[in-house]
């Protein structure tokens, strides 16, 4: 198991949770030097907060740990890839490296131009994207059912 497999599945335990509390299953984790300072998974139902994604949770734990607003050390990892909000704010936050799991073709970042991350940050994607798909796939079958 790589690293980014490692963290990804951390990220889907979080992702595990927001199922099973109702919410659509994306789960995050931020990692710096090593270690895991943030957790987070939708809370949109929960805190009946339109801006209450994983990414913005994970954000907020991560910048309260660190004591400042900048994660150009850290890694944000996130069963599916973040939309334009989070993608955003992960700019405002400098992110150092993303790395994601399932694409989002619909609301995804990724198909903006011109490009919304801060130049500095690596992306890596394609990370566990069946196992993060999947997850998304079985919610959103069972609220048709």
């Amino acid at each position: 198991m790589t690293t980014h497999e490692y963290y990804m599945h951390k990220a889907l335990q979080e992702a595990r949770q927001a199922a099973e509390e109702g919410e659509i299953p994306v789960g995050a984790v931020v990692v710096c030097k090593g270690k895991i300072i943030a957790r987070a998974h939708n809370e949109t139902e929960k805190l009946n907060d339109v801006t209450a994604h994983a990414e913005m949770l994970a954000i907020t734990m991560a910048t309260s740990y660190l004591g400042g607003k900048y994660l150009n050390e850290c890694t944000l990892y996130v069963t599916m890839e973040p939309c334009t909000m989070c993608a955003g704010a992960l700019s405002w936050a400098q992110l150092g490296e993303l790395v994601t799991g399932a694409p989002d073709p619909h609301r995804g970042y990724s198909r903006l131009t011109p490009p919304v991350l801060h130049p500095k940050t690596r992306i890596t994607s394609g990370i566990l994207t069946g196992e993060c798909s999947e997850i998304v796939k079985q919610f959103f079958k069972a609220k048709r059912s």
